[in-house]
Order: structure tokens, then C-alpha cells, then sequence
């Protein structure tokens, strides 16, 4: 068995590995030498993306893909890289995951989303989100392969945390009256990676986030206290001289139901809310 990432990051590397633990051999994209002999090292194939021969090589015989690469303004290019070196190299995968984000259904004003809920985004790179979604499932149903896109909001775990934050003293308790986030810990996305790769299905859509959509101040406050540090004050939303990038993310305002993913796939959460999450990565010691 064999997964290819394209786009070794954090998620995909967590993914990679539980897969290796089952016996999977791994490939991945590699920009520059230095990335590609790390790899190696770590005994993962690499494969120059602009390189069309390494790509078909990397390809051949790959039981699953992983695109994880934002889309850019001329969209996905994982789409003019992937498709013809599977061609190539005569590949057919079982199973095709992208990894999109919940941003595609832009403001909802606190409401709850689900994966039928409009698509309303209100960024440029939620926009081309939805324009990838709409592209990989066209060529999934074109060429007869399982493509499976997954809404991922605010993504935590080890290393990337509110406690990691308070530790490095970059912690912030930004109060915009109403807000709520959703948000899904890294051990629980590759939960749910593997259970759509277990029962391929064809076109599907899952919002992968946890049980309480929650203020972000919340969340913050609940890591002080298991620090035992001050908890940051509050700094109203109106009086930040926030960047372009966190004004958009708090432009929007949603709940996001993970239901579907919960009844197609039988995923269960480890952690169902921010507390668990959080409580398990001060345990690990990460």
C-alpha cells in the first residue's frame, strides 16, 4: 500500500504516519534538494511536483493521495501536477483527499453550517477553496476517481496551541461580542482521514471538527488556567490593530456541524471539545 502527500505538512505528515504504522509505504512532494534529501531520511520518497518523470514514478501503484497545497490564484496545483503523472504512470488510487476548509461557507452570523449550507465565502482563499472543491470533484467523476473533500476550521494540536502561545507570551484575548469558532484537534483529522480512506465514497463532502463551536477568549482562558499563568486581558476587537488575515477570520461567524462525518463514517472524536484537546497535549508534554 502505498500514500502519496502532496504537500508534507502538518496534517500530512500526522497522516503519513498513521499509515506507516500500518505498513504503508510513503511518497511526497519535495521543492528543493534540502527537502527532499529530509525525506529521504525520514524514508519517505520525494518528488519534485514540477517534475513530470519523478512524478509518475512517486505515482505508480499508490493506493491513496493526500493534497493538503492551498489552491493560488490559477487554483489547484496539485490538479496539473497529480493528474498527469497518475495518468503516466497508469494509477488508479482507491482514494483521493482534499483537504479544503470551512471558510468556504463564509459569515453565518453564528448559525449553524453543514456540508448542503450554501457556499458563501467571503475571502479571495475561500474562494478558491470552493473553486478547488468544484474542480477535483469534476475530474474525480470524469476519469471514475473517489475524490473526498474535507472542511477542516481552526486546526490545534501539539506544537500549535493556545498553550504554546501563552508559553512563548504571544497570548492574546481577543472578545468580539457573539463570536464563536469551531475548531478540530490533529489527532481527530487523522481520525477521519483514515476513516473515508477505510470506506471510500465517491464525491463525498465532511465538515471534520469537533463537538463545541466556542469564543475564542474561552479557549484561552481554559489554557491559562491549566498553565497556572495569567490569564490575558481583554482586548476588544474594535481596538486591535489586527492584521488583514485575523480581520478575516473573525469576519466570520459560525457553527459547523460534524454530523454527517459522525453518521457516514462512524468517526469518533478523542477529543470532542477544546478542553480534552488541550488537557491531553500539557499531558504529552508537546
Amino acid at each position: 500500500m502505498r500514500l502519496f502527500v502532496f504537500g508534507l505538512g502538518y496534517v500530512g505528515t500526522a497522516f503519513a504516519e498513521a499509515l506507516r504504522v500500518r505498513g504503508w509505504e510513503i511518497a511526497a512532494t519535495a521543492r528543493s534538494p534540502q527537502q527532499a534529501q529530509a525525506l529521504r531520511a525520514a524514508g519517505i520518497t520525494p518528488a519534485d511536483p514540477s517534475d513530470r518523470e519523478a512524478m509518475a514514478a512517486a505515482m505508480a501503484g499508490v493506493t491513496a493521495v493526500l493534497i493538503t497545497s492551498p489552491p493560488g490564484p490559477d487554483g489547484c496545483a496539485a490538479l496539473e501536477s497529480v493528474i498527469p503523472a497518475l495518468a503516466q504512470a497508469q494509477a488508479f488510487p482507491d482514494w483521493i483527499g482534499y483537504l479544503s476548509t470551512t471558510g468556504v461557507y463564509g459569515d453565518f452570523e453564528g448559525r449553524w453550517v453543514f456540508e448542503t449550507s450554501p457556499l458563501k465565502a467571503q475571502s479571495v482563499e475561500g474562494a478558491r477553496r470552493v473553486g478547488a472543491e468544484r474542480d477535483w470533484r469534476q475530474v474525480g467523476r470524469g476519469m471514475g476517481l473517489t475524490v473526498t473533500s474535507f472542511r477542516l476550521p481552526g486546526i490545534y494540536g501539539p506544537g500549535r496551541s493556545a498553550l504554546d502561545r501563552l508559553r512563548a507570551g504571544e497570548g492574546r484575548r481577543i472578545v468580539k461580542p457573539g463570536q464563536v469558532f469551531s475548531r478540530i484537534h490533529l489527532d481527530d483529522i487523522v481520525s477521519g482521514l483514515l476513516a473515508s480512506l477505510d470506506q471510500p465514497r465517491a464525491g463525498g463532502i465532511y465538515n471534520l471538527c469537533d463537538d463545541e463551536p466556542a469564543p475564542p477568549q474561552d479557549v484561552m482562558e481554559y489554557a491559562a488556567g491549566l498553565l497556572g499563568v495569567p490569564v490575558p486581558p481583554d482586548l476588544p476587537f474594535n481596538e486591535l490593530g489586527l492584521s488583514p488575515a485575523t480581520r478575516r477570520f473573525y469576519a466570520e461567524n459560525k457553527r459547523v456541524s460534524n454530523a454527517r462525518a459522525k453518521a457516514e463514517l462512524g468517526w469518533t472524536l478523542h477529543y470532542p471539545t477544546y478542553r480534552e484537546g488541550l488537557k491531553a497535549i500539557l499531558a504529552s508534554g508537546r
